[in-house]
């Protein structure tokens, strides 16, 4: 007697298969190039990385530097790691509305009947965004340098701190990434991921100097974790220095990575 199997019920045991390391791998570098691709059809996606840069740089830097430092040259030091954080922040920020963007229309749909790992769709566009992290690094040393900056922590310095704001920005996509899952729009994530940033980085240390900020404004400064990235940056190109900062930066980015990453993938399954 012949058993009629349906069509789809070979399949389903393969979709429930966990998938090993190596091929979670391959898939997150396909969902990378597939990232890359919609960006290169899309130029409006590096608007962000290349404008920001070329007029907040100039902008902050002329209208502050006499006031806070006494002259642009000088106000630099203190200036080119606070825009590099912001940079990062704003920049970090679309990946989430990109991934929601995606959700709507419909897009992860077609990831639910394929045997792929969960982590993939949402690691793969997380790695292609560090092209656009690294423009605008680039740009805003660059920008920064036709101004006057002279980094003090030479060609080793300025790259060891060209790739902590490049890491930093990657891990906390993460946190964007996990709000993108549980949102309901991309625009209502763009509002409460804007609400969220500008406090951080507005205040912190990234504009001007801690000392100059009232007591009570000083404590909460201290403990922003934005402050921590800033002043890492400030001891790598300024200085040339491997310090505490340096190191409760990475380990801040590390717990963000540890706790968001898993969140973003639970957040994900249940969209499923």
């Amino acid at each position: 007697m012949t058993t009629l199997i349906a069509p789809g019920a070979a399949a389903a045991p393969a979709l429930h298969a966990r998938v090993s390391p190596r091929e979670t791998l391959r898939q997150i570098l396909l969902m990378a190039g597939r990232a890359l691709q919609k960006m290169r059809r899309n130029p409006e996606q590096f608007f962000d990385v290349t404008l920001q840069p070329l007029l907040f740089t100039p902008m902050f830097g002329y209208i502050f530097g006499g006031a806070v430092a006494g002259g642009v040259s000088k106000y630099l030091p203190l200036l080119i790691p606070g825009i590099l954080v912001q940079t990062a922040l704003t920049t970090c920020m679309a990946t989430g509305v990109t991934l929601r963007e995606d959700m709507e229309k419909g897009v992860f749909d077609r990831f639910k009947s394929l045997p792929m790992s969960r982590v993939a769709p949402l690691a793969g566009p997380a790695v292609a965004d560090t092209i656009r992290y690294t423009i605008a690094t680039a740009l805003t040393l660059g920008v920064g340098i036709a101004m006057g900056y002279r980094p003090g922590g030479g060609v080793l310095g300025v790259l060891g701190a060209g790739l902590l704001v490049i890491f930093a920005a990657w891990s906390l996509s993460w946190v964007f990434t996990f709000l993108g899952t549980i949102m309901k729009s991309a625009q209502g994530l763009q509002g409460i991921s804007m609400m969220v940033l500008f406090p951080l980085t507005f205040l912190s240390n990234a504009y001007v100097p801690t000392s100059t900020l009232p007591d009570w404004l000083q404590a909460f400064v201290k403990i922003n974790p934005v402050s921590h990235v800033v002043s890492a940056l400030r001891s790598l190109a300024n200085d040339g220095a491997v310090n505490g900062e340096v190191g409760w930066a990475l380990l801040a980015c590390a717990a963000v990575v540890a706790v968001f990453v898993p969140l973003a993938v639970r957040g994900y399954r249940r969209q499923l």
